[in-house]
């Protein structure tokens, strides 16, 4: 996600249709090593904004398979200025670890010049302090495949080989139509082109409330990446994509059965202790001045529905399989009491 453009650093807006274009930086971290980086405890720094749904993916994926102690992570500032993200949420406004006082630094080291902008989730190595990878659509698959032997005991299969195919299905329709979709309703600049964005993602929620009404989970009976994906920006659509992006046919609050899918995620070990409303909300509407000129950050909406029963247990399925919930929150990465319902 990168400044002011909802995306992942390289989307465009404004007077041209709003679009967005794949990861410059699309090495991948493997147990092989193929692209020279292997996968090693310690040696990785994930950075990301709690802000972000597309690093947010990390943030959840990272906590359920307890691959805390093994890829550390950096927290930017969910206000950016002309540089992009930086580290003033740290000490003296330097990451501890990296020593550096804005990511773009990282890209820098890798390559100068590079197009695209500056984006999270970022993986940088230690090391050399020069970014790995940048591609949001692949970290979180690798983290759930190619770093098996960090996993924690008890992790779950995010990606298990026989649902591939259905997962990919899902989240293909659910990226187009719901994660990208909210941003190209958010930054049009016609009508035409946001009234077909914002049919479009409510024509899928809606097929997507269909299908999980009768199942507690998008694919299979336990936790997957689709539902990673989905819940991203299903916990963002009441505090800002129904005002801010103008995707507001109806709040998630107000259609039963999403409303207690992404509470009951919400409420599961992993996805809502990495969630922070307050840093949210602050991006969203101080850093798009392009929607929201003012930079007024709205008092709304009541957050505390979050934590009220769901009863979607009665649908059945296993969270987490034949594996067992992450353990607490690493001291110093919790979500502050402001960012919390």
């Amino acid at each position: 996600m990168g400044r002011d453009d909802g995306g992942v650093g390289n989307s465009a807006y404004g007077r041209k249709k709003f679009r967005r274009s794949k990861a410059h930086f699309a090495d991948r971290i493997t147990a092989d090593g193929r692209d020279s980086w292997p996968v090693e405890a310690g040696r990785y720094r994930l950075v990301v904004s709690r802000a972000c749904p597309w690093a947010s993916r990390a943030l959840v994926s990272r906590r359920l398979l307890g691959l805390e102690d093994a890829l550390s992570l950096a927290v930017a500032d969910p206000v950016q200025d002309d540089r992009s993200w930086r580290f003033t949420l740290d000490p003296d406004g330097r990451d501890p670890v990296l020593g550096i006082r804005y990511l773009s630094e990282a890209y820098d080291r890798r390559e100068t010049e590079h197009p695209g902008g500056v984006s999270v989730p970022a993986i940088v190595d230690v090391p050399s302090g020069q970014l790995v990878t940048n591609d949001y659509q692949q970290i979180t698959l690798d983290l759930a495949t190619e770093w098996t032997a960090l996993h924690r005991e008890g992790a779950p299969d995010l990606y298990p080989p026989a649902l591939r195919d259905e997962i990919d299905a899902v989240v293909e329709d659910v990226f187009q139509d719901v994660n990208n979709g909210v941003y190209r309703a958010g930054f049009a600049t016609d009508q035409e082109e946001y009234e077909a964005a914002c049919t479009a993602v409510f024509r899928r929620l809606e097929l997507l409330a269909e299908r999980l009404e009768r199942q507690r989970y998008l694919v299979g009976d336990t936790i997957t990446e689709a539902d990673i994906r989905l819940f991203t920006t299903l916990v963002r659509f009441d505090a800002v994509y129904h005002g801010h992006f103008k995707c507001n046919r109806w709040k998630l609050a107000e259609n039963r059965v999403l409303w207690g899918y992404a509470r009951d995620l919400y409420q599961t070990p992993g996805f809502g202790d990495t969630v922070d409303f307050d840093h949210i909300k602050r991006h969203y509407y101080q850093v798009h001045t392009g929607v929201n000129p003012s930079g007024i950050v709205p008092l709304g909406p009541d957050l505390s529905g979050w934590t009220t029963p769901h009863h979607r247990e009665e649908l059945g399925g296993r969270p987490f399989g034949d594996g067992t919930p992450p353990g607490p929150v690493p001291a110093g990465e919790e979500v502050p009491a402001r960012g919390r319902p």
